[in-house]
């Protein structure tokens, strides 16, 4: 009994230490490649625009659906309403499965269950700020 709660423990000690470090993990490199998959629906950049999604420039840490000019769906926009932001660690849950993670009424048909592809794909879009600007 003593043994297993150490090991419980330690595995919540392990998680509280790795939590955070998506795109520190990530290669930005590679999620930009990765992102190509995405840019039929999203834009990222000084001139992002949006599409049939939202542009996604500084996602990391906006309120979910709170971008203006954008029609976000009832459940996306409920998300948001208490202040909610995208984390990393939201964005690796919500890219394995958007529509599960919105409660069925997303409208982003792709999902993504290769966590190293997330993590590649979230560092790249951490890089960008609410304006666009690309952190070198």
């Amino acid at each position: 009994m003593v043994m297993g709660m150490r090991a419980v423990a330690g595995a919540v000690a392990l998680l509280a230490v790795s939590g955070g470090a998506w795109a520190q993990d990530g290669d930005p490199a590679a999620g930009e490649q990765n992102f190509m998959q995405c840019g039929a629906c999203h834009q990222v950049g000084a001139n992002a625009m949006h599409l049939v999604g939202p542009d996604l420039n500084g996602i990391v840490g906006r309120v979910i659906g709170s971008v203006e000019g954008f029609a976000y769906g009832e459940a996306t926009a409920a998300m948001g309403a208490d202040g909610t932001e995208w984390t990393e660690e939201l964005l690796m849950e919500y890219l394995v499965n958007p529509t599960e993670f919105i409660g069925g009424s997303s409208r982003m048909p792709m999902m993504y269950p290769d966590e190293q592809f997330r993590r590649d794909v979230i560092a790249y879009l951490a890089q960008f700020d609410a304006e666009g600007n690309r952190a070198e």
